[in-house]
């Protein structure tokens, strides 16, 4: 089952892409859904849900839009079997809802720490120090955090010695929002982090290499019209770190 490609169509911007192409993905459409950009209804959750229902967690998922980056929750709740959670981003995604309760891309990795049983610890690497001093102190306790700050002022040697640090008695769900690479590499909704698209690869390499991976997303895609051709790059680029690691 890992080597499955799941795109999630809510933007049509995978349409203006190639990087899937050669390859035979199972296509999502959700582009006529509403209630579902940044913020989750409970008519949305339901059909979300339902439509991935006989779906995998493992395998890679493109979920569009980082607007849309809630939907690993619904692939994390797939997982019946303890294990860590590997967040690239620029953003802590540890926000506490704004409206009503509703799921939302900037909180649903904490909405994931709460629900999601066998979540045992997230790895979040990228966002800035003072975000993440802004998060549940409880929540907190439960993440092993690298600052886009630290990432900056490390040497190599030590950011391969924290992917190395951590432990390999649970596998891992990795999950990728490129707005974590800096402009040049990805154009994105979001404000954007530092990191080199070969930084993330080799990042990625290491947890490929040394970890037990059980399935990854990628989101972080611009609005249709912007940013296709460099971001379809990377895309390409991780799916084929992905493809290669399972093959």
């Amino acid at each position: 089952m890992k080597d499955k490609i799941i795109l999630m169509n809510f933007t049509d911007i995978y349409k203006e892409q190639e990087f899937y192409r050669e390859t035979d993905p199972i296509w999502l459409e959700f582009s006529h859904l509403t209630g579902c950009s940044c913020y989750c209804d409970e008519e949305a959750v339901g059909i979300l849900r339902k439509e991935i229902r006989e779906l995998p967690a493992e395998g890679i998922h493109f979920l569009d839009s980082g607007n849309y980056h809630y939907m690993s929750l619904f692939w994390l709740e797939k997982i019946d079997r303890p294990f860590r959670l590997v967040l690239f981003d620029n953003h802590t995604d540890m926000q506490p809802p704004a409206f009503g309760g509703l799921l939302s891309c900037g909180g649903w990795a904490a909405e994931a720490l709460e629900t999601v049983p066998a979540l045992k610890e997230v790895i979040l690497v990228g966002p800035d120090e003072e975000a993440f001093s802004q998060t549940d102190a409880k929540l907190r306790e439960k993440v092993r955090f690298l600052s886009g700050e630290k990432l900056a002022g490390l040497s190599k040697e030590e950011i391969t010695g924290f992917f190395s640090e951590i432990p390999g008695d649970l596998p891992l769900y990795l999950s990728v929002d490129k707005d974590v690479l800096c402009p040049e590499d990805a154009v994105t909704a979001w404000s954007q982090g530092d990191m080199k698209l070969t930084e993330l690869t080799e990042y990625l390499g290491l947890l490929f290499e040394n970890q037990n991976i059980l399935g990854m997303d990628v989101c972080g895609e611009a609005e249709p019209g912007r940013g296709s051709l460099c971001n379809d790059r990377a895309n390409q680029a991780l799916l084929e770190l992905y493809r290669k690691s399972v093959s």
